[in-house]
C-alpha cells in the first residue's frame, strides 16, 4: 500500500514538473551581431546589438538592440521592434518588453498591430499571449476594409477576431457613422454588436438602439431594446426590428408604430413591413391606422392594413373585418379602400355606416371627401340601399330603402338624402308635443330626406306615389318592417378602443403582458449570432491557384547534394584498402 502511495505521489510530481516546464519555455536568441555583458550598465542582462532575432513559443521578434535577462526569462527591446505570431498577428513599435514566463508583451511608441483583416495604430499595447488578447488605453485607430474605428481604449481577442470597446467608440464608413459606448466588432465579418445607447447615422436614415446587431458590410440591422428607425418624415418603432438599408426594407414585431410626424399619420400593430422605396407599409395583429382629418382623427382597422403613397397620394387598404371610427361616424365592412388623391373611400362587402342615429347599408358604399379641404362631402350607396333610424320616442324604426342612395354632408353630418328607384318607406310621425300622429307607409320612385342633427325631419316622396298613414293601433307589428330589414345596432363602434374584435384584442393583451414581463428583467448584451460565429467556416478564403513551373529545356542537370554534405559540410572518409 505504501509503495502504491509513493508511486502516486511521484507520478503527480513528475506530471506537475513536466507541465511547469512546458509553461516556462525559455526565450531563445537566434541572432545578434554583438553580444556582451556589462553589469555596471545593465546588471543581470545580456546586451544584444544589431540584427537581433528572438524566438519564444511561436512568436518571433526582431529589433536593433535588446537587454536579455536570462534568469528572469525576460527581455527589453529597442528600435524597430517587430513581433510576428505566425501569420495571424504582427506588431511594430519603437520599444517593447516581453516576459517569457507570462507570455506577456508590452509595446509602446508608434505601435502598429496588424492581422490579415485589420490594422490598429496606437501609442501603447499590452499583449497577453496566454489568453490571446491585446488591449490599449491610449486612443487607437483601427482600419478594417472600409471601416475605421476610433476609441480611447479597446481589447482585441485574437482567436475570435473580435474587438471589444467599453468606452466611446466611433465607426466611420463612407456611407454611415456608428457611435456607441459598448461595441463588439468582428474584423473578419464586419459584424457589430452594440449595447446601451447607440446610433447609426447616414445621409438617408438614422437608427437608434440600446441593443442590436449591425452587419457593416451588408448594411443589415437587427434591433431590440428601445429601438427606432427614422427617415424622411417617418419613425418606425418595435420591440424587435430588422432593417435592410440597401433594399430600404424594414420589419418590426410587437408594440409596433409607424409615425409620419409631418403628414399627421400613425399606424400601429404587432407586426409591420415597411418598403421605403415603394412608400408602402403593411400592418397586422391588431392593426390600426390613425389619420388626422379636419381637426379630427379617423381610425381604421382591419386584419391586414396596407398604406402606400406619399402625402396627397396616399392609399389606405384594409382587408378582412375592416372597421373605422371617428367622433361623428363609424362603420364596418369586409374590405375598405381609401384614396387620398380622389377623396374616395369604398366600403366593400356587407358594409354598414352609423352616422348619428342613422344606419346605412347596401351592397357597396362610397364616401367622397373634398380632397382640398379634407371634409366629408357626399355618400353613395349602390344596390339595396337601406336607411334605418331607431324611433327615439317609441319602439319602432324609421325605414327607407331604394335601389341606390345619394347623400350630402354638411359639417360631417348628413344633411339630405335621395333614394332612387323602387323606393319604400315606413316613417313614424309626431306632432309638436311628441305625440305619435301616425305611421306613414308607402311606395314611390324617389324619396328625399331632410336631416338635422342626425335626425330625419322631413320625408318627401316623388312620382308613382302609393302611400297611406295608419294610426298606431291599425298597423300590425308584422308589417312594420320592410323586406331586407336588419338592425345592426350592436355593431356600433363607440370609441377607438371599441374598434377591435375580441380575437385581435386577445392577441394584443398577450403580447403586451409578455412585453411588460420582459422589461422587468435585467437587459443583457446580445449573444453572437450563428452567422458571426460560423463566418470563417461559411466564407472560406479562396485557395491560391497552383502554378506549374517547368525547367528550361537546356538547363544542366545538377548532381544532388548528399544530406551529410548539406547538414554537416564534412567530407566522407576514404574507404580503407582491404
Amino acid at each position: 500500500m505504501k509503495k502504491l502511495f509513493f508511486f502516486i505521489i511521484s507520478l503527480t510530481l513528475l506530471v506537475g514538473t513536466s507541465m511547469f516546464a512546458q509553461q516556462k519555455k525559455q526565450i531563445i536568441v537566434e541572432n545578434s551581431d554583438f553580444t556582451e555583458r556589462n553589469e555596471n550598465e545593465v546588471p543581470g542582462a545580456v546586451v544584444l546589438t544589431g540584427n537581433v532575432q528572438i524566438f519564444h513559443d511561436g512568436v518571433r521578434i526582431t529589433c536593433n538592440k535588446a537587454y536579455h535577462f536570462t534568469d528572469e526569462n525576460y527581455i527589453k527591446l529597442f528600435g524597430n521592434v517587430k513581433m510576428n505570431q505566425g501569420d495571424s498577428l504582427f506588431m511594430d513599435s519603437r520599444y517593447a518588453e516581453y516576459n517569457g514566463d507570462r507570455k506577456f508583451a508590452y509595446a509602446t511608441g508608434g505601435v502598429v498591430m496588424r492581422s490579415p483583416e485589420m490594422t490598429l495604430t496606437t501609442d501603447t499595447i499590452n499583449l497577453d499571449r496566454s489568453i490571446q488578447q491585446a488591449y490599449y488605453n491610449s486612443y487607437g485607430t483601427i482600419v478594417n476594409k472600409e471601416n475605421t474605428l476610433r476609441s480611447k481604449s479597446g481589447r482585441y481577442i485574437i482567436g475570435q477576431k473580435k474587438y471589444e470597446f467599453r468606452t466611446a467608440v466611433t465607426l466611420t464608413n463612407p456611407k454611415y457613422v456608428l457611435k456607441s459606448n459598448n461595441l463588439d466588432y468582428y474584423t473578419n465579418s464586419g459584424h457589430s454588436y452594440v449595447f446601451g445607447p447607440s446610433t447609426i447615422t447616414s445621409k438617408d436614415d438614422f437608427i437608434y438602439t440600446e441593443k442590436g446587431f449591425y452587419d457593416t458590410r451588408k448594411r443589415l440591422a437587427k434591433l431590440y431594446t428601445n429601438s427606432y428607425i427614422k427617415y424622411d418624415t417617418q419613425i418606425i418603432r418595435g420591440d424587435e426590428m430588422f432593417y435592410d438599408q440597401n433594399k430600404e426594407f424594414a420589419t418590426a414585431t410587437n408594440n409596433v408604430s409607424v409615425t409620419d410626424t409631418v403628414n399627421k399619420f400613425k399606424g400601429t400593430g404587432h407586426y409591420a413591413e415597411v418598403y421605403r422605396a415603394k412608400d408602402s407599409t403593411m400592418l397586422t395583429k391588431r392593426a390600426l391606422v390613425a389619420t388626422v382629418v379636419e381637426n379630427d382623427t379617423l381610425y381604421t382597422h382591419a386584419k391586414r392594413m396596407i398604406i402606400t403613397g406619399k402625402k396627397g397620394q396616399r392609399v389606405v387598404r384594409g382587408y378582412n373585418n375592416a372597421r373605422f371610427y371617428k367622433i361623428d361616424m363609424n362603420g364596418k365592412c369586409d374590405s375598405i379602400h381609401s384614396n387620398e388623391a380622389t377623396g374616395l373611400t369604398q366600403l366593400i362587402r356587407r358594409p354598414v355606416i352609423f352616422n348619428g342615429q342613422n344606419q346605412i347599408t347596401g351592397d357597396v358604399i362610397h364616401l367622397i371627401s373634398n380632397a382640398a379641404t379634407e371634409k366629408l362631402d357626399s355618400i353613395k350607396v349602390l344596390n339595396n340601399a337601406f336607411i334605418i333610424q331607431k324611433d327615439t320616442l317609441g319602439k319602432g324604426y324609421n325605414q327607407l330603402k331604394g335601389a341606390n342612395l345619394y347623400g350630402k354632408f354638411k359639417d360631417n353630418k348628413l344633411s339630405e338624402v335621395d333614394l332612387i328607384k323602387n323606393t319604400e318607406k315606413i316613417y313614424y310621425m309626431y306632432d309638436d308635443d311628441d305625440a305619435l300622429v301616425g305611421i306613414d307607409k308607402g311606395l314611390s320612385s324617389k324619396i328625399h330626406l331632410d336631416i338635422e342633427n342626425n335626425e330625419i325631419v322631413a320625408v318627401t316622396s316623388y312620382t308613382n306615389i302609393e302611400s297611406d298613414s295608419y294610426p298606431d293601433s291599425e298597423l300590425p307589428e308584422n308589417v312594420r318592417k320592410l323586406r331586407g330589414f336588419e338592425w345592426r345596432g350592436e355593431e356600433i363602434i363607440k370609441s377607438k378602443d371599441d374598434i377591435f374584435p375580441p380575437e385581435e384584442q386577445e392577441i394584443h393583451d398577450k403580447i403586451v403582458e409578455k412585453s411588460d414581463k420582459d422589461k422587468e428583467k435585467e437587459d443583457t448584451p446580445l449573444q453572437p449570432l450563428p452567422e458571426t460565429l460560423n463566418y470563417d467556416k461559411n466564407n472560406p478564403l479562396p485557395k491560391p491557384a497552383a502554378q506549374k513551373t517547368e525547367p528550361p529545356a537546356t538547363a544542366p542537370q545538377k548532381k544532388p547534394v548528399m544530406p551529410a554534405e548539406k547538414t554537416t559540410g564534412l567530407k566522407p572518409k576514404p574507404k580503407k584498402k582491404p
